[in-house]
């Protein structure tokens, strides 16, 4: 046969077994039937998950599709309603719950290696004789020092159920000592501190709307009111919500009978209103609450509540805008899901909640771009919504709570020499070199007025100085701006010291208000009512 004859032949060939496939192809397509659907209900949902499960090529593991599955469905909804797999649920109900099981220690990491700053008082570590500022090695077998091991990983080691034992090694004035420690049931607190700021004015600050947070808060509060408070300053910064009946309990504390604190209403949840019952013994205590954009859910219904009732001054930021009723539903395998079935509202009407939009979780960067932590003309509201309180003061909607005193980020005390201090934890890491060094005496001051007369005389800005220049490498520019920068940085600095005290948590806060704008505003406010 010729070369061209043979050329001719392959290329014929190879056109028919092209042709073969394609009919192949076509007809395999062609063979798939229409199957009749409609959008209503889950029909098709449900034919799909069935045809895969009849038909699909692999054995199917159902465990990760149905998860999986799930997660995407309810993402779907709206940012907040979720499924939890076991391990997840079960941390998000321990923060909530009032107490956890684990030995009982508050830590933090200034330089790769984790601090005790408190020993809980009554806890495991506690009764095995672990001591503030003892340096954590090893868990068990596994090291935790010097290899940037994750924080969140840490406390899983440490925590688990009551009875079990754990061997905790820490570093002790240069001895490892090894400590075993059977767990036990921690009290977790959600009042940060509360104190008298002067004669009349007190502050709690609270952290999370948890289980017994109405107890600790009466507790507190009581004392304050003996102590001559006519005047409190309620901190919700940063406080990201929990439960709502804490939250109405707290509200009741405050108003007259029948007033409303909120109501919910959804599709299938027809409108609830939640009342106060005039039981309330603070409803002639002034009251200012300050709050910002992490303050979300429980601490908006309350802001919310006060507004609208014209009962106290809201102060700060506008609030993360949260509203929505979530049902828990838990499943036998130790699962769970968190399903939205309504909003809030406050007593005006408002929505609590703000929109959800494609950068949804976004949306406090998107409020640095647009100016609204700086100005207050930037705050986005619906100018369409607009309500009244009580009183008759207009108040908006368009999601989170808008505060009555606008109180920008200040960022007018901020050097460049501050930044790089902040950068590299400077003034956390002195803190703790600090306390290595003047361990007994910090350990035992245990009154607020002695801590500041220690403080007071400690030499602190030239030791601190030192530290930043010999550790860090980090000097201010010049003497104009280390003045600059002195009385806000070493307000924290003289608060982190002041943390390893014995008044823990309780001296930092009340440290740190000296240069706290928030604060400084709502005192102006309760001198001028």
């Amino acid at each position: 046969m010729k070369k061209k004859d043979l050329y001719t032949l392959t290329v014929a060939l190879l056109g028919i077994v092209v042709g073969i496939l394609l009919a192949m192809t076509v007809n395999s397509v062609r063979s798939a039937r229409k199957i009749r659907v409609s959008d209503a209900g889950w029909q098709k949902l449900n034919l799909i998950l069935q045809t895969v499960s009849n038909e699909y090529v692999d054995t199917i593991d159902y465990k990760t599709v149905t998860e999986a599955a799930i997660s995407e469905a309810l993402a779907s909804l709206d940012p907040h309603s979720v499924y939890m797999p076991p391990v997840e649920l079960e941390a998000s109900e321990t923060e909530l719950a009032g107490n956890f099981e684990g030995i009982g220690i508050q830590f933090n990491v200034p330089n790769d290696t984790a601090i005790v700053l408190e020993v809980i008082p009554g806890g495991p570590a506690e009764k095995v004789g672990m001591l503030q500022g003892d340096r954590l090695l090893k868990v068990d077998q596994t090291t935790i020092a010097g290899v940037k091991f994750p924080q969140d990983s840490m406390v899983r080691r440490m925590k688990g159920p009551s009875g079990t034992k754990v061997l905790i090694t820490v570093l002790r004035e240069g001895e490892e000592i090894p400590f075993e420690i059977t767990r036990g049931k921690i009290p977790v607190h959600s009042i940060d501190a509360s104190f008298m700021i002067d004669d009349t004015t007190g502050y709690i600050r609270l952290s999370k709307f948890a289980k017994n947070t109405a107890k600790e808060f009466v507790t507190a509060s009581e004392a304050l009111l003996k102590h001559g408070m006519r005047h409190l300053i309620f901190d919700l910064r940063d406080n990201t919500g929990g439960y709502l009946d804490q939250a109405l309990t707290l509200s009741k504390i405050f108003l007259d009978k029948g007033q409303t604190i909120v109501y919910t209403e959804g599709l299938h949840s027809p409108r609830e209103d939640y009342k106060a019952d005039g039981s309330g013994y603070m409803k002639k205590t002034r009251l200012s609450v300050l709050i910002n954009e992490g303050s979300a859910s429980s601490s908006e219904i309350f802001a919310g509540a006060m507004q609208d009732n014209d009962r106290g001054i809201i102060i700060g930021r506008r609030s993360f805008g949260k509203g929505l009723v979530q049902k828990p539903y838990m499943f036998s395998d130790g699962s769970g899901m968190r399903l939205t079935i309504a909003r809030f509202h406050t007593p005006s009407g408002r929505c609590i909640q703000k929109p959800y939009s494609s950068d949804y979780q976004y949306d406090i960067y998107k409020r640095y771009e647009g100016g609204e932590m700086y100005d207050a003309d930037s705050i986005k509201v619906n100018k369409d919504e607009e309500y009244l309180t009580l009183k008759g003061r207009k108040v908006y909607g368009g999601g989170g709570i808008v505060p009555d005193v606008f109180v920008p980020v200040d960022t007018t005390r901020v050097t460049d020499f501050y930044m790089k201090v902040r950068a590299k934890a400077t003034a956390m890491r002195f803190a703790s070199w600090y306390f290595d060094s003047h361990k007994a005496e910090l350990a035992s001051i245990d009154d607020f007025d002695a801590l500041v007369r220690y403080l007071d005389g400690a030499s602190l800005e030239n030791s601190f100085r030192y530290f930043a220049a010999s550790r860090d490498g980090i000097r201010p520019a010049s003497e104009e701006e280390w003045t600059q920068t002195v009385p806000y940085l070493m307000t924290q600095v003289r608060a982190l010291v002041g943390r390893y005290s014995k008044l823990g948590d309780q001296a930092f806060y009340h440290l740190y208000i000296d240069y706290d704008t928030v604060i400084e505003e709502a005192l102006k406010w309760h001198a001028i009512e």
